[in-house]
C-alpha cells in the first residue's frame, strides 16, 4: 500500500465530514430515512443509501439530511424510504431501487413533486415527532 501524504489526508478528512454532514439533521429542510433492516438489506437498500448519497451531491443538496433506520414494518416493498419534507406530505416510498432513488431526490427533494408511482405509506400523524 502507497503511503499517504499530508494532503492526501487532508482529502480524505474534509470527505468523510462531508459524507458525516449529510447525517446531521442541524439547520436542514428534509429528512430521508432508508430502511436498512435485515429485509431492506437484502433486498438492496445498500445501493438505495448510496443513489441517494451520489444523486444528492451531483445536485448540490446539502440541506438535506440522510439516515439509515431498521425495519419500517414493510417488508413486501422493501427497499423503503421515508421522506420528510418541510412543505410536503411526509411520505414512505416502497420498492426504491437506484433509479428511484436518483427520481426521488430529482423529483422530490429538488422538484418538490411526489414520486407517486412508488408511494406506499404515509406516516400516521398522530404518530410524527414535529421538530
Amino acid at each position: 500500500m502507497a503511503k499517504l501524504t499530508l494532503d492526501d489526508l487532508r482529502k480524505l478528512r474534509d470527505e468523510k465530514k462531508k459524507t458525516l454532514s449529510r447525517r446531521s439533521a442541524e439547520g436542514k429542510r428534509a429528512e430521508v430515512v432508508i430502511g436498512m433492516g435485515t429485509c431492506g438489506i437484502a433486498a438492496g437498500a445498500k445501493a438505495v443509501f448510496d443513489a441517494f448519497l451520489d444523486e444528492m451531491s451531483k445536485a448540490g443538496i446539502e440541506d438535506v439530511t440522510i439516515k439509515q433506520t431498521g425495519c419500517m414494518g414493510l417488508c413486501f416493498s422493501e427497499p423503503t424510504v421515508e421522506v420528510l419534507c418541510d412543505d410536503m406530505p411526509h411520505v414512505v416510498y416502497g420498492n426504491v431501487d437506484d433509479k428511484t432513488a436518483r427520481r426521488i431526490v430529482r423529483e422530490h427533494l429538488a422538484g418538490k413533486a411526489l414520486v407517486s408511482d412508488h408511494i406506499f405509506d404515509k406516516p400516521s400523524t398522530d404518530i410524527i415527532k414535529h421538530r
